[in-house]
């Protein structure tokens, strides 16, 4: 059987199935069927970005197992699980910053907009301008509050001119909900700020850049219910005009921002669905379970 550790367009050709299934082949960005444990519909009526049968191995350990989904177009879309169940690996290969990892090893296909993001033609650093990360932890960068926003599009040549740079900074702090907040202060150091005015500026990063999806990996969980409310709302309207996967351990928080859910269990994709659905009808006993917090 087919293997690979890294895509490239002739490779991105085959997708092969899981090691302990029969060998079989499909075309690009077509679907082999998902694994058997996976219930629900993992297909979006919108997709910006294909997943399909993914499997990450760090070293021997198989930590994502033939996953397939579909994210969608201006969408919220929870990855929900227990601790180590593979939900962040997953979300960290939707931009390739599992390469970081020497011992990672990734197979399948991933799409954006039907192009193969793990192609060699694809500079791994104008995907993540493509699909944004934002982190568990704040992390301004050492910078002035207008340098954090500025950064990106500085370096991807976005501004012609500081007249269209400021425009851009202004714009993304405006629609990260912090303008107002630090408008007269934007000299001033981005680690200044509090924890939730900080994850505010590292979202505005992340859109100044005018990416096509945002990845979240549990964003909230170091700020304050304040602070958290503020997120979600920010959450919400972003969806108008973003991608977003976000990776949460709250179900309430799951069931407030996102319209699907997809759990993951030991590196299972088990189920996918409507979030009403998961959280009052699971087809699944693992995510009724799961959900009922009878584990996890």
């Amino acid at each position: 059987m087919t293997e690979f550790s890294t895509f490239d367009d002739q490779q991105a050709e085959i997708v092969t199935a899981p090691r302990d299934q029969p060998d079989t082949e499909v075309t690009k960005h077509e679907f082999a069927e998902p694994d058997a444990k996976t219930v629900g519909d993992v297909r979006s009526k919108n997709p910006r970005m294909i997943a399909s049968d993914v499997n990450v191995w760090y070293g021997d350990i198989h930590a994502i197992k033939n996953v397939t989904l579909e994210i969608g177009s201006n969408e919220v879309i929870a990855l929900i699980g227990p601790s180590g169940c593979g939900k962040s690996t997953f979300l960290r290969c939707l931009n390739r910053m599992n390469d970081s990892i020497d011992v990672a090893r990734v197979t399948g296909d991933i799409s954006l907009d039907g192009q193969n993001i793990y192609s060699k033609e694809l500079d791994p650093v104008a995907l993540r301008a493509r699909v944004g990360m934002v982190f568990q932890k704040p992390n301004p960068f050492p910078k002035s509050i207008y340098d954090n926003v500025a950064y990106g599009p500085r370096i991807h040549g976005l501004a012609a001119n500081r007249a269209e740079l400021d425009d851009i900074v202004h714009r993304s702090l405006d629609r990260a909900g912090l303008l107002k907040e630090v408008r007269d202060r934007l000299d001033e150091p981005g680690t200044g700020l509090s924890g939730g005015q900080q994850q505010r500026l590292c979202i505005a990063r992340t859109i100044a850049v005018n990416p096509e999806v945002i990845l979240m990996d549990e964003p909230c969980s170091a700020l304050d219910p304040i602070a958290t409310a503020r997120i979600e709302d920010l959450i919400d309207e972003l969806s108008s005009k973003y991608a977003i996967v976000i990776v949460t351990h709250s179900m309430q928080q799951a069931a407030r921002v996102s319209q699907r859910v997809a759990y993951f269990h030991l590196g299972d994709l088990i189920e996918v669905d409507e979030t009403d659905r998961v959280f009052t009808n699971p087809r699944h006993k693992l995510t009724e379970d799961y959900i009922t917090g009878r584990f996890g």
